[in-house]
């Protein structure tokens, strides 16, 4: 069983496109000034659909995490013990990504990362992931 890839859709493409292209990007409104991510079809402040795209620096913190010790599906089992953790960009938007190459123990609330790009098994599109800053 493969893990699940990445279905870009209108309102993700330029995301996904992005990640390719080694940029994490989010939009900004051209209203309120309001950055934000997931990809919307319109503004979550004022609900203006005046949105563009601006690059992230990669540069966050851990916002939040957990560790999974149970795979959700059998392609995930290899993977336990992981980290999924919420990453506070320092432009201000948040996003749910894995983070690699640090022991699950040792990954802590405000610890520094930075996002990378890991490869997907037959997908287009790399997957955001972070690892430990500095």
């Amino acid at each position: 069983m493969s893990k699940p890839l990445p279905q870009p859709n209108a309102v993700t493409q330029r995301f996904w496109s992005g990640c390719r292209d080694g940029h994490f990007e989010f939009q900004s409104c051209g209203k309120c000034g309001h950055h934000q991510f997931p990809p919307r079809l319109t503004c979550t402040a004022c609900h203006a659909a005046e949105l563009d795209w601006r690059r992230s620096s990669r540069r966050g913190a851990v916002y939040s995490f957990t560790v999974v010790h149970r795979a959700p599906l059998d392609s995930f089992k290899a993977d336990v013990p992981y980290v999924i953790a919420i990453v506070a960009l320092e432009e201000g938007v948040r996003a749910m990504m894995n983070v690699r190459g640090t022991d699950p123990a040792s990954v802590s609330i405000g610890m520094p990362v930075e996002i990378f790009f890991e490869p997907t098994d037959g997908g287009e599109y790399p997957l955001p992931q972070a690892r430990r800053r500095g």
